[in-house]
């Protein structure tokens, strides 16, 4: 079992480069089945959602050249399934962004119910709305997810009852080759959906109003393979920029748009943190204590439920008590009962997280819950009194690209290290 080990009250500073967004990057991978031919990706993370979703490819008859660690060259023109594996897309909900392509390219599909981090339940009742309306059929059978276009897809006026991602996204791939035209109300507005839609212009869609509440796609009847790089990952950023919040010395994180993080910077700024903002990076720092501030996650451009936990880490040594409160996961909280193994005063109630400053963390033996959550929990041992270990730290490489040696590049003292699972394991 492999654990990271974390020796903190060291010094951490510096500069870090952010990888591709691994949230862009695998709807971008699947958007290349509606492309026939060899689609270039660059700038994609080297991360384990990454090779599974490849995996995903590979069976149903792409094939995958990496030309370096960071970029793809996928080949769809000889993809002839439009049925996925459960043991690959159950490693994680992206699963269902293959969906949307699979039913532009053959009217029919057959996905599994996805998987991932043990943050809340999957519901995909959008996307199946929302492929209704086109004229898409369902039937679910022992896991699986039976999708039928028996007349094509029809462009249709789709309202979401709330800004779903990975809706906005099934639906605006779909839409793609449907009939007439499509449009999304309440479309989902991150960055990934603007990154989205550009690959799918590039290629020959007509995708317009992406990064607004609406979005309209008029169908064509074709795309072609292009070449795009993946937008700069955000979270990523984020985790490294809250960790300069965190120990007070300066980090900067770049090869990303500061304004993708917006709302989470002025946050940071509100709770002591200093922030210099450039074109392409951001430095964060602080000299003064951490003062307690209300969060509540909401859907771009409010707080993202991915950088939740790292703040929740922050808050849970401010000078004082506040209010979290979780919007959009419902058991995105499993984080606060490891962290408080370390000494944090956190109290939930319902999608509520009061959370009480203290003085210190004390390193221990933690658990990760989830990928943000065991980021965080590393976050943490940077600033806590002795040796702590995050164990179940496959869900950390699920999302973060040499995540331990980019920390030791900023002066921390963490090291990985495997254990045997029967004795001197974390509980």
């Amino acid at each position: 079992m492999d654990v990271i080990q974390v020796e903190g009250g060291h010094r951490v500073a510096g500069e870090v480069r952010v990888e591709g967004a691994k949230n862009s990057a695998l709807k971008l991978m699947a958007a290349t089945i509606m492309a026939p031919g060899v689609t270039t990706l660059r700038n994609v993370p080297d991360i384990a959602d990454v090779h599974v979703m490849g995996k995903v490819l590979k069976n149903i008859g792409a094939r995958i050249e990496v030309v370096n660690a960071h970029e793809l060259r996928i080949d769809t023109s000889q993809v002839d399934s439009w049925e996925t594996p459960y043991h690959l897309v159950a490693q994680m909900r992206a699963s269902t962004a293959v969906l949307g392509p699979l039913l532009a390219r053959f009217g029919k599909a057959i996905v599994a119910m996805p998987g991932g981090c043990n943050i809340g339940a999957r519901k995909i009742d959008m996307h199946i709305l929302g492929l209704e309306a086109l004229g898409v059929e369902f039937t679910v059978d022992h896991g699986n997810i039976h999708a039928h276009a028996p007349h094509g897809l029809v462009g249709d006026t789709v309202t979401l009852s709330f800004a779903s991602v990975g809706a906005t996204e099934n639906l605006m791939m779909a839409s793609v080759f449907a009939r007439g035209t499509t449009t999304i109300d309440n479309a989902a507005r991150e960055p990934e959906i603007v990154d989205l839609a550009n690959l799918l212009n590039e290629m020959g869609a007509k995708v317009s109003g992406a990064g607004s509440p609406v979005i309209e796609i008029e169908g064509v009847r074709e795309l072609v393979p292009v070449t795009h790089e993946v937008v700069g990952d955000r979270i990523e950023a984020g985790t490294f920029l809250a960790m300069g919040a965190l120990v007070g010395d300066p980090v900067t994180a770049s090869g990303f748009d500061p304004r993708h993080l917006g709302l989470v910077l002025k946050k940071y700024e509100q709770m002591g943190a200093s922030v210099e903002r450039q074109e392409r990076s951001c430095t964060v720092w602080r000299d003064r204590p951490l003062v307690p501030t209300d969060i509540q996650t909401l859907p771009f451009p409010g707080f993202p439920t991915d950088m939740q936990a790292q703040t929740m880490c922050l808050l849970a040594l401010a000078k004082g008590s506040c209010v979290i409160t979780e919007n959009v996961f419902e058991s995105r909280f499993m984080f606060a009962s490891e962290l408080s193994r370390m000494g944090a005063d956190i109290v939930i109630e319902g999608h509520h997280a009061i959370v009480h400053g203290v003085e210190r963390f004390s390193g221990t033996q933690v658990k990760s819950p989830d990928l943000r959550g065991g980021a965080a929990l590393v976050m943490a041992g940077l600033v806590a009194d002795g040796l702590t270990t995050v164990s179940e730290i496959h869900h950390i490489d699920r999302g973060y690209e040499g995540f331990v040696e980019k920390l030791t590049s900023l002066g921390a003292r963490v090291t990985r290290a495997s254990v045997p699972d029967d004795e001197d394991a974390p509980l």
